[in-house]
Formats: C-alpha cells, sequence, structure tokens
C-alpha cells in the first residue's frame, strides 16, 4: 500500500526526520489560511499517487497567501496520470543548496534491508539507475543489528557529502530505518533530502510503500489507502481477500497461488497471448471466494477468454469447479473458458466443468491449457 507524502513525513518526523512546516488543504479556502500561518513562500504540491507531477503541474511555488489560494485551486482541478488531485500539501518553502537521495528498500536476494544514496537527488531513482548507476551507493542492514554509525559515514563519504552534515545525515539515516521497521514499509525514501542555507538537513519529500500482510498491525495507516489509485475491480477483489491487479491483455486469469500465477501469465505471453490480470484466488479457496474472482474477471470488456490453473493441494478442484459454476449463475459467460485442474479431487473437478453445459474446455497440462486460451481468444479454437 502506498503512502501519500504528507503521510509519509509525518510518519518520518515521528522518528525524529526533520520535515518542512505545512498542512494539506482540500479545498483553495484552506490553502490561503494555510499560507497565512505559514508565511512568507510555500510549496504546493498535489497529493497524488503517481511520478512526474512536477512535469503535469501538480508542484508550484506561491509567495503569497492570495498565490497560494490561486494556484491550489488550479491544483485541485488536475487531473495526474489519470488520478484526481484531491488534496495539496503546502510546505514552506527551503532555501535549497544541494539535494541527495536516500532510501530504504527491501533487497529479497540478500535477505535484508539495503540503504541506497545518491547525490543525484531530486530526480527518480530509477532514471538514475538507468544512466548513471555509479551513483547510487548503497549499504546492506544486518536485521539483527540494524543500521550502523559506520555505515551511514561511508554513504555521507560516498556521496560526497560535507564533513558538516554527516552527524545530521547520521540521524536522519537512523530515523528514515526506524520509520522503514516501525510501519513493516517495503520501501520508505526522501527524495530530495536537502541541505539548507542555514546548513539543515530536511526532507522536503517522502515516499513509503508499506506490506499489505503487515497491515493488520497498523489497522491506523490502513485507513490511509487511497482507493483512487485502485480500479473498482481491484477494490472490490481487497474487500474480498483477492490478491488482483488489473492488465491490458485480453486473457483473464485465475489462478491459486502468487508463483503459479506468475508463471501463468509467463506462459501466456510465450505463445503469444497477454494476461489481461494477476488472480490469486489462494490457498482452500471455497465456492464463494471462486465465484467473486470470476466475476471480477469477467467484467473487464478487454477479455476475449479465461483461463483457470488450479493446482489442488490445499484447494479441492471439486471445490473450485463449484465455484465456477456458482458464478456462472450470477455471470453468464460470453467468452470461451478453459480450465487445467491438478490435484486433490483433479477427476472429480474435470467431470463436474465436463458436465456443466458451458462453453468450456479442460486441458491435462499448463502448457495445453494456455496455447487452448491464446487460440480460444483469437477465436480460432471452438471449446
Amino acid at each position: 500500500m502506498k503512502l501519500h507524502e504528507y503521510h509519509s513525513k509525518r510518519l518520518f518526523a515521528a522518528h525524529g526526520v526533520p520535515i518542512p512546516r505545512g498542512d494539506v488543504a482540500t479545498t483553495a479556502r484552506q490553502a490561503r489560511r494555510i499560507a497565512e500561518e505559514l508565511g512568507g513562500s510555500v510549496v504546493v504540491k498535489s497529493q497524488v499517487l503517481v511520478g512526474g507531477r512536477g512535469k503535469a503541474g501538480g508542484i508550484r511555488l506561491a509567495r503569497t497567501p492570495d498565490e497560494a489560494e490561486k494556484v491550489a485551486g488550479e491544483i485541485l482541478g488536475l487531473e495526474i496520470k489519470g488520478l484526481p488531485v484531491r488534496k495539496v500539501l503546502l510546505d514552506e518553502a527551503a532555501d535549497i543548496r544541494q539535494e541527495i537521495y536516500l532510501g530504504v528498500v527491501v533487497d529479497r536476494a540478500a535477505q535484508r534491508p539495503v540503504m541506497m544514496a545518491s547525490s543525484e537527488g531530486g530526480v527518480e531513482i530509477e532514471e538514475v539507475a538507468r544512466t548513471n548507476p555509479e551513483a547510487i551507493k548503497k549499504v546492506s542492514i544486518d536485521p539483527f543489528l540494524g543500521l550502523r554509525g559506520y555505515q551511514t559515514l561511508a554513504l555521507a563519504k560516498r556521496i560526497g557529502l560535507a564533513g558538516e552534515y554527516v552527524r545530521g545525515f547520521h540521524r536522519v539515516a537512523h530515523g528514515l530505518y526506524e520509520a522503514f521497521l516501525a510501519y513493516d514499509a517495503s520501501l520508505a525514501e526522501i527524495n530530495p533530502l536537502v541541505v539548507t542555507g542555514a546548513g539543515k538537513l530536511l526532507a522536503v519529500d517522502g515516499k513509503m510503500v508499506l506490506d499489505d500482510n503487515g497491515l493488520f498491525r497498523h489497522p491506523d495507516l490502513a485507513q490511509m489507502r487511497d482507493v483512487d489509485e485502485e480500479t473498482s475491480a481491484e477494490r472490490d477483489a481487497r474487500e474480498a481477500g483477492l490478491s488482483y491487479v488489473q492488465l491490458d491483455g485480453e486473457i483473464g486469469c485465475m489462478v491459486n497461488g502468487a508463483g503459479l500465477a506468475m508463471a501463468t501469465m509467463d506462459i501466456v505471453k510465450h505463445f503469444g497471448g497477454a494476461p489481461a490480470n494477476f488472480l490469486d484466488i489462494g490457498g482452500g479457496a471455497k465456492a464463494e471466494r471462486v465465484a467473486t474472482a470470476l466475476r471480477l474477471i469477467l467484467a473487464d470488456p478487454n477479455v476475449k477468454a479465461v483461463l483457470f490453473n488450479i493446482f489442488g493441494g490445499i484447494t479441492r478442484c471439486d471445490e473450485v469447479a463449484k465455484g465456477i459454476l456458482a458464478a456462472f449463475e450470477k455471470v453468464e459467460p460470453t467468452v470461451p473458458l478453459v480450465a487445467r485442474l491438478v490435484g486433490t479431487n483433479e477427476k472429480e473437478g474435470r467431470a463436474i466443468l465436463d458436465n456443466s453445459g458451458y462453453r468450456l474446455s479442460t486441458a491435462m497440462t499448463l502448457a495445453e491449457a494456455a496455447q487452448k486460451a491464446v487460440a480460444a481468444a483469437g477465436g480460432r479454437l471452438a471449446v
């Protein structure tokens, strides 16, 4: 789950990271009041969960409360990369002398957090990694020892930070790492972390991505979810406890298990098709959950065929088959369907589908199922 900038920075501040004075407005009049309270120039920043806000006109400087009200009204009327701007953050303008990138991310290969820093702050770190990867310096953090002082010192030196800022950098880095751990984040970054004219370090932007699996420990953070970022189908799937991501292909996929779901998408691509979604119904899925998942798939107008790939371990294949037929009672399928059921009660499951009377074909292997689904989506297979 992604957090807005203002949420992220407030969580950082709770762990000692210095941030600018500021507040959030949902109307131009509120923005004027905040600007008056801050005094002087303010930065008006759209709060949407996409990059490129500045290029889209979503980040602007205002020198007076009148200008802040005008600018906020204009930004609140924007739509950036398909997302409406419903809130703006007004921060006290900073006297920026140097911009740094600082972030913590989970390194799955190393199986531990990694802190990254770069002297090229203020731009997307992905762009830096692509054009100048040597500019990104990293240290791996032992989860039992935590972030050590010698590591933050090494990062500061490697990015060319002046000696008088090293102590402040150490405090910011430790605060960022503490926030990363405290909120079960998979990513926490400050971009940019700036050196001001007064010689202080200040986090003028912030981003956090939380691990959904840890949200049960943070019900207060779960309430911060921005539903505008999700499609209606993704929102319905989340509420039903399904892992679903909508894509732009034509073959709907319903699979049990995230790894198997990724493999299914890969093999669909291998045989010339394109998946319309990632959908993991999970282990032990009963008929009701399967029915909900199928309704989500069939609601996508781009879907031309549906591929079911079920490995019956905890999940029984006959339960999945019953769920598919239960969904058909509520959502009449208008596209060809291909099912591969393997594992517990697979014969019973295939028999249920074969005798259903619907436009459905079964397959013994994943390759066979993917080929049938691709052919069906292209109108080349009668099923």
